[in-house]
């Protein structure tokens, strides 16, 4: 059968709103459990790179466990993956509020719950995919606007829990939101079901007129029931041979030059967020203002990515969404170079600003640029396969930026080094693709 046609509105703007949820806890979910970090590191005796190791598993896991994901959605489904995911994200954090050591926090806050999350992101996805196409830019925009508004809510909320309740009575509060995974999950409605539904219905009316009729009209009656029987039979029966995870994808020449380039990107992309406030603290900004520099890219963030979809979603700039994600990468590397010399709290605001901007652009377009590269049938595979290969990017990128500053004491060299990384994949997506896909199209008649 055809494909359905994406509906692009209607029960889409629920499947949207799950989304946006979803993206909001897989994304700000891993650093607001660093709020709890200074009383575990109390009560379980250890250091912060050890608690540190929390986030970084659960990051770990939303990204490295992509193909995983992928090999479910295609055996059963996005919905039933994504309840799965949601018990799983908050069994995690209620477990982990009964631990008595470190260990036991990172298989249960770490593993379980990353897992759980990453059963819910990559199905999220896949579902807005399905349910919008004319309208997908601003989805994708809109659906990313969830990391910084659930990243400016979720923190605040931790640290109010923490003095009320202890970190025991925060994990199992935040194990209780964490729930909320399984009510998106339940509203991502498969776009088929409708249509299936009509078309059965079509088939017992058709099978009704035709065995009323008396004579040559009942023969041909009782010959389209065993005909739709069989189909029915057919229809039944298992399909041999399904693909749980679609390798073929790696013969587009569009995935391959995105996913060198979402690479490089990673390598430095995180860097800088990363490092600025302890870059802020060094300059002799205080600790409250340097906090606040985070909270400025936050709010700049939730404006960007809406208004970012909405620009790739008008008709002359979508052919071209690839070139524009080009320059939003652009834009984010030279904001770190130009920053890199900032010595002073205002060069520090101004390169929030224009960082907010740039990488609002950058989360709002990069799933927007692989659906329209592979498109909705083949987009479940490729996703786990480019989160696969990010996975080794976000453990090289961000530690290994962290023992330069620790070997040189100097933050310069790495905005140097983050921000080169960004325009250096920036300028080979653009390049790539101009000379690899472009022009392969025009000299195909």
């Amino acid at each position: 059968p055809a494909p359905v046609k994406p509906p692009d509105g209607g029960w889409g703007w629920i499947v949207l709103f799950g989304c946006f949820v979803i993206t909001g806890f897989s994304y700000a979910f891993p650093k607001a459990v660093s709020v709890y970090f200074k009383e575990l590191m109390k009560d379980f005796h250890v250091g912060y790179s050890d608690t540190a190791w929390i986030s970084s598993i659960m990051l770990a896991m939303l990204y490295g466990t992509g193909p995983v994901c992928s090999i479910m959605v295609n055996q059963f489904g996005c919905r039933p993956v994504m309840l799965i995911g949601g018990l799983l994200a908050s069994s995690g954090m209620i477990l982990a509020s009964f631990t008595t050591n470190i260990i036991e926090l990172y298989l249960t806050a770490g593993v379980l719950t990353g897992l759980g999350m990453a059963l819910n992101f990559q199905p999220s996805l896949i579902m807005l995919g399905t349910y919008f196409d004319k309208r997908r830019p601003l989805a994708n925009g809109l659906a990313a606007a969830g990391s910084p508004v659930f990243l400016s809510s979720l923190s605040p909320l931790g640290q109010v829990l923490l003095e009320k309740f202890g970190w025991r009575g925060g994990f199992l509060i935040m194990g209780g939101l964490l729930l909320n995974c399984c009510t998106c999950g339940a509203v991502m409605r498969p776009l088929d079901m409708g249509m299936k539904r009509k078309m059965e219905k079509a088939q017992d009316k058709y099978e009704a007129k035709e065995m009323l009729p008396i004579g040559g009209k009942s023969e041909e009656g009782i010959s389209t029931t065993d005909g739709t029987k069989k189909a029915k039979k057919a229809k039944k029966q298992p399909k041999k041979g399904k693909k749980l995870l679609d390798f073929s994808i790696f013969s587009n020449r569009g995935f391959i030059i995105y996913t060198i380039s979402k690479f490089i990107l990673v390598l430095g992309l995180f860097v800088p967020p990363i490092l600025l406030v302890n870059y802020a603290k060094d300059t002799g900004v205080p600790d409250t203002e340097a906090a606040f520099l985070l909270s400025i890219i936050g709010f700049i963030d939730i404006f960007a990515r809406p208004a970012c979809g909405m620009v790739a979603g008008l008709k002359w700039v979508r052919p071209h969404v690839s070139y524009l994600f080009s320059f939003a990468m652009l834009f984010n590397g030279l904001t770190d170079i130009c920053s890199a010399r900032a010595s002073n709290y205002t060069g520090l605001v101004i390169f929030c600003v224009f960082f907010g901007i740039s990488y609002g652009m950058v989360g709002a377009l990069q799933f927007e640029v692989l659906m329209a590269i592979v498109g909705s049938q083949k987009f479940s595979s490729a996703i786990g396969l480019v989160l696969l290969i990010e996975a080794f990017a976000v453990l090289i990128g961000p530690p290994s930026a962290g023992r330069l500053v620790d070997a040189l004491k100097n933050y310069e060299v790495i905005f140097y080094l983050a921000g080169s990384e960004v325009v250096l994949s920036a300028l080979f997506l653009a390049m790539a693709t101009y000379c690899c896909l472009n022009r392969g199209k025009k000299k195909e008649p």
